[in-house]
């Protein structure tokens, strides 16, 4: 059984029926009547809606210990706020065609120099001005447990190179995983790095900070970045320093130590470089968060050699989410399964550079669980 509806008719305001009008919301997007929600949902009661706006998760029903269901990703009630929100925190979406930032908006492939949009102070920020987050994604298949979205990039859009042809599937097992799979095409040599970009909070979106939450990453080394959070090219040792996540910890245990790395991101806002003992391409144990209160677990699994932990630092209490409640200062955490910011830049990183008669296919797997101890 397909289950869709529209924003406009589905998505509520303080318990009240949206009237959506497209007057509310910038240029960016025209083709407002093909935008849709659509409700995934398992045998063991969680249900996930994704919105082929931007191919945002707007929300995760996810059980506690008790069995008691609340929803874990940041986000808004209604379209118009995704479309309008103030400093653009992608919640949810898929971001590209290059996730993370590019150095000054530039790099090179075989000599010719492209100028990406810069929107990340002097630096191109998850795909620039109209990235995959904002755009109106088409629905090639849906049913009660996945769905598959496309998109076709043009050659230069945002400044990239090639016409790119994309799509992620998300797929909502039995056993309460989500299973990201991405794939793309392209006619020329471009660089691509999709990844997803939800906010968590185990404890409920709105409810508080995630700062007692603990993480553990599996990663060893990290990428130390400069002052506007692009990699200097080092791959650093966690050992002794706040980035050591190898064995569990809250995250607010170590945030604020005295550290360069952690002025300049605000808080943790790096890549991690993830331990791999596997072949490239398979999927390895990327990071594990508990939260003690609600007993939820969320263990992220990818075939990408890298991940981002971003602890909401630019969250200041300005945005409302679903409950109505501020979304406070890190009052959601990201786990963004990538290839290394500004890699184009880097020869020494893996390489994201795409090439015509190439696949680009990685997989990503959210995977929730309790742990069932009562606190």
């Amino acid at each position: 059984m397909k289950t869709f509806i529209s924003f406009a008719a589905a998505f509520t305001f303080v318990a009240s029926i949206l009237s959506f009008s497209p007057s509310h919301c910038s240029g960016e997007v025209s083709d407002f009547d093909s935008i849709k929600l659509y409700t995934l949902k398992n045998d063991s009661g969680m249900t996930a809606k994704v919105t082929n706006y931007g191919a945002i998760i707007t929300s995760l029903m996810v059980p506690d210990r008790n069995g008691e269901h609340a929803d874990v990703v940041l986000g808004y009630d209604r379209l118009e706020d995704y479309i309008n929100a103030v400093d653009k925190p992608y919640f949810g979406a898929i971001v590209g065609r290059y996730g993370n930032r590019i150095a000054k908006g530039e790099f090179s492939i075989d000599g010719e120099t492209y100028s990406l949009a810069v929107n990340n102070g002097e630096n191109h920020l998850h795909g620039g001005v109209i990235g995959f987050d904002k755009v109106v994604w088409d629905v090639d298949l849906f049913d009660d447990h996945q769905i598959v979205l496309s998109y076709h990039a043009k050659d230069m859009e945002e400044g990239y190179p090639g016409n790119l042809a994309v799509s992620v599937t998300y797929t909502l097992t039995d056993d309460n995983r989500i299973v990201i799979d991405y794939h793309a095409t392209t006619d020329k040599r471009t660089p691509v790095n999709l990844t997803q970009h939800s906010y968590f909070n185990l404890k409920g979106e709105g409810n508080g900070t995630i700062l007692d939450h603990r993480l553990t990453i599996n990663a060893d080394r990290f990428t130390p970045v400069d002052a506007g959070l692009i990699p200097t090219g080092e791959l650093r040792s966690v050992a002794s320093t706040p980035f050591d996540f190898t064995t569990a910890k809250p995250i607010g245990r170590d945030i604020h130590i005295e550290n360069e790395q952690l002025t300049f991101g605000g808080g943790f806002d790096h890549n991690w470089v993830l331990n791999r003992s596997e072949s490239d391409g398979e999927l390895v144990l990327a990071a594990h968060v508990s939260e003690p209160e609600t007993g939820r677990t969320l263990t992220v699994l990818t075939t990408e050699p890298g991940i981002q932990f971003y602890c909401g630092n630019f969250l200041d209490g300005r945005l409302r989410g679903k409950s109505g409640q501020a979304y406070l200062h890190r009052g959601g955490f990201c786990l963004e399964t990538q290839h290394f910011p500004d890699s184009p830049n880097h020869p020494e990183f893996p390489s994201t550079l795409l090439a015509p008669g190439e696949t680009y296919q990685t997989q990503t797997v959210f995977a929730f669980s309790t742990d069932n101890v009562s606190r």
